[in-house]
């Protein structure tokens, strides 16, 4: 055997494997966060106090001029969602129905109004759909929510005892 095909042996069949029994715990929850915090960012800069800025119905009129919708529902729709479900994503709360809401929403961004930013809201919407496909990992209040389901019907619920990721 050469060099080459001891390392990647060596690659394949000890670090591979080793990762592969690594928990996701920890990067489930930077997704979460991460993402929820670009978000809520978001958010923070459509309002004004208690209401929403000006600046952001000129930007849903103007800039983001989305079809089918008025700017003014848009505006409220958009800073809602934002809010929302960047706070579940914080929580692990509904966390796959929260990254899908913001995968749509990331799907909106990118085909009508920034289209120039695919890289960015391809990270997004690849990191949003690992939560929609893997969970929020143990360290989330849909896992308290699952043991809890446990300890409630034990005998009859043979999907709680599913992790939330695999």
């Amino acid at each position: 055997m050469n060099a080459l095909t001891r390392l990647l042996d060596g690659y394949f069949t000890v670090l591979t494997s080793r990762l592969e029994r690594l928990s996701l715990d920890v990067v489930l929850t930077l997704m979460r966060l991460v993402l929820g915090t670009v978000f809520f960012m978001s958010a923070l800069t459509k309002i004004d106090g208690f209401g929403l800025a000006d600046s952001t119905f000129f930007l849903f009129e103007h800039e983001y001029a989305l079809p089918l919708i008025s700017p003014v529902l848009a505006a409220y729709l958009a800073t809602l969602a934002e809010f929302s479900l960047s706070l579940l994503l914080w929580a692990g709360l509904a966390t796959r129905l929260a990254a899908f809401g913001l995968t749509l929403m990331t799907l909106v961004i990118q085909t009508f109004v920034y289209p120039e930013a695919w890289v960015t809201h391809g990270l997004w919407a690849a990191s949003l759909l690992t939560l929609v496909l893997r969970g929020p990992g143990r360290l989330s209040l849909d896992q308290l929510l699952v043991m809890w389901r446990r300890r409630e019907r034990p005998e009859s619920d043979t999907d709680a005892r599913r992790p939330l990721h695999t």
